[in-house]
């Protein structure tokens, strides 16, 4: 594809990376690192912040956290860690009495891994999705304040903006609600991740998959300083998510507050080297 030329610093938020060959043939992905730096710059983009990609079938994520440490060496690339937890985030009666027995496994995240996570700035942050991988601890989610690295939490309709509200906001770290708190058209959740911008000062939105231009440019002229780009690449390519935001009827400001400022703002790795 033709490179982008639109004229903006831009870093993603939002990236998925398969960690080795293996994980590619199994899962069915086609982007491994070095066709992903490679859309990047084709799209303009400087630096991205990837993370493995969800596999409810794997035990843990250790290895692909890993992975992707090592592979962002060299690379325009922020690895963000993959956490899991022994809690069911789902809600409800079952949900509390499963709670209640939940005891933490050894693939589940612990909070010495959080620090360990987090040394010698190794990760830049970290990515919960608990509708698939469960929900952390207190200990482990008290040890996420303690680190102050931002959380990129993926919304389901198991897990929506007001159950993270629940479980995560609040609790002394930044939150990025993944593709404004929704999926693609889901208007209703999206809208309530944009209401909670109200109470939450550390709460951020990332626009992966909004198809709403609506929304978009409500929530880039209502919280400029809020809403950070993400491509949510290998789903969608970096090309496309660009333009999604390119073709808004907002300022040039808002565009580069988007793309740049607001994203160094919260992730300080992207800043210019």
């Amino acid at each position: 594809m033709l490179e982008l030329e639109h004229g903006f610093r831009v870093v993603d938020c939002h990236a998925h990376l398969d960690h080795n060959e293996m994980a590619v043939t199994t899962y069915g992905r086609d982007t491994g690192p070095d066709e992903l730096e490679r859309e990047c710059h084709q799209a303009g983009i400087v630096r991205a912040a990837i993370s493995p990609s969800p596999h409810t079938e794997a035990k843990g994520y250790l290895r692909a956290n890993n992975a992707v440490a090592r592979l962002s060496v060299d690379r325009p690339f922020l690895a963000f860690a993959r956490l899991n937890g022994a809690l069911d985030a789902t809600g409800g009666p079952v949900a509390t009495v499963r709670n209640m027995r939940a005891t933490r496994a050894n693939y589940h995240t612990r909070p010495g891994d959080i620090e360990q996570y987090a040394y010698d700035n190794r990760f830049h942050g970290f990515v919960l999705d608990p509708a698939l991988d469960g929900l952390p601890d207190e200990e482990v989610v008290a040890e996420l304040a303690v680190v102050d690295l931002p959380v990129v939490v993926d919304c389901r309709e198991e897990f929506p903006p007001s159950a993270a509200e629940r479980a995560l906001l609040g609790e002394g770290f930044p939150v990025i609600l993944s593709g404004f708190g929704g999926y693609p058209m889901d208007r209703n959740r999206m809208v309530d991740s944009l209401a909670l911008l109200d109470s939450y000062d550390r709460l951020y939105l990332d626009t992966w998959a909004v198809r709403s231009r609506e929304l978009l440019e409500r929530g880039l002229l209502e919280y400029p300083d809020r809403i950070l780009f993400g491509s949510g690449t290998p789903v969608v390519h970096p090309n496309v998510a660009i333009m999604e935001i390119l073709t808004l009827d907002v300022s040039e400001d808002a565009m580069n507050r988007v793309f740049n400022k607001n994203p160094m703002r919260v992730i300080p790795g992207f800043a210019p080297q």
